[in-house]
């Protein structure tokens, strides 16, 4: 059945065969370029979290060591031994046996993580990696990395300084 307005006949229902032929059309026509349209117009996915009023605009990308400050250990130990206090006294208040204050703050502060030391090792080691990246560089053709320089620039940035 068909319905005729003005020049134009509009199919009331679609037989199998024009079925097929309209689902051809578009998985082999219309999504393709409908997917090529939206892949070079649709930029604005790129930019969406970014801008002047982002969260991590304001963030720096790498921290530098000069504005690491080394915490001083006076204010470490006050601290600690204020969070042991108050947990003492909430375990007193449980009716618990409070912990002892002091040697927990000895025990706390005197396991503090000590910064890395260099050894020879490690040294040895970071130089084995910098000499493998100056090979790779060779073979790609590019110049290769002052070893003694690229080893030490490595170890000041693991350790702080060299």
């Amino acid at each position: 059945m068909r319905i005729t307005l003005g020049h134009v006949d509009l199919p009331l229902a679609m037989g199998v065969t024009e079925k097929c032929w309209l689902v051809l059309l578009f998985t082999g026509v219309a999504a393709p370029v409908a997917g090529l349209l939206f892949r070079r117009i649709g930029g604005g996915w790129d930019s969406v979290g970014k801008g002047p009023f982002a969260i991590d605009a304001d963030l720096p990308q790498r921290r530098a060591p000069e504005l690491v400050s080394p915490v001083d250990p006076a204010i470490q130990a006050a601290e600690a031994r204020q969070m042991l206090e108050a947990k003492a006294f909430r375990q007193r208040r449980r009716g618990e046996a409070p912990i002892d204050v002091e040697a927990e703050v000895e025990r706390a502060l005197g396991s503090a993580p000590q910064p890395p030391t260099l050894t020879d090792a490690l040294r040895a080691e970071v130089r084995q990696l910098v000499v493998a990246r100056s090979e790779r560089l060779l073979r790609r053709g590019e110049p290769p990395l002052d070893v003694e320089a690229e080893t030490e620039r490595q170890l000041a940035d693991f350790v702080g300084s060299s």
